[in-house]
C-alpha cells in the first residue's frame, strides 16, 4: 500500500475542510416547507395581539404572525432563510434580520434585500373565534 506524504494529507484535509466551511455558507438556503410538527391545529396568537399594518412574533413556535390588512392575517417562519437567526416584528411592512440585515416583505413573505435569496415559509392560518389558528 502506497504511503502518502504530510503535505499530500494536509492538502485534501484543507479541502475537505474548506468545502465544508463554504457549504456552510451558503447565502440562499431554501424555505421550510408545511408547519412545523404539533403545530396544526394549534391556536398560535390571539387576533387582539396582532396589529392592523403589524404584526408579532410568537417565540414558542418561532413563527411571525402579521396583520397587513383588517381582518387579514398571514403567518410565515421566523426563521430567516439566510442563516436561521429570528426576524423582528414587522415595522413598516417589513420583516428585518436582525444578524444580517435580510428583509422580508410582510404580507408575503418575499425576500426583499439580502443576503438572504430565499422567501420565508408561509404557514396557512385561518381565524376561529378570536384565535389565529394553523391549518
Amino acid at each position: 500500500m502506497p504511503e502518502i506524504g504530510r503535505r499530500k494529507a494536509l492538502g485534501v484535509a484543507g479541502v475537505a475542510v474548506g468545502g465544508l466551511a463554504l457549504a456552510g455558507c451558503g447565502g440562499g438556503g431554501a424555505a421550510a416547507e408545511g408547519p412545523a410538527p404539533g403545530i396544526k391545529g394549534q391556536v398560535i396568537a390571539k387576533a387582539a395581539d396582532v396589529p392592523v399594518g403589524g404584526g408579532t412574533v410568537v417565540q414558542k413556535w418561532k413563527i411571525v404572525v402579521t396583520q397587513p390588512k383588517e381582518g387579514e392575517f398571514k403567518a410565515f417562519s421566523a426563521v430567516c432563510t439566510h442563516k436561521g437567526c429570528a426576524v423582528g416584528s414587522p415595522k413598516d411592512g417589513v420583516l428585518t434580520c436582525p444578524c444580517h440585515g435580510s428583509e422580508f416583505d410582510a404580507g408575503s413573505g418575499k425576500c426583499l434585500k439580502g443576503p438572504a435569496t430565499a422567501p420565508l415559509a408561509v404557514y396557512q392560518v385561518k381565524l376561529e373565534g378570536d384565535g389565529i389558528v394553523v391549518v
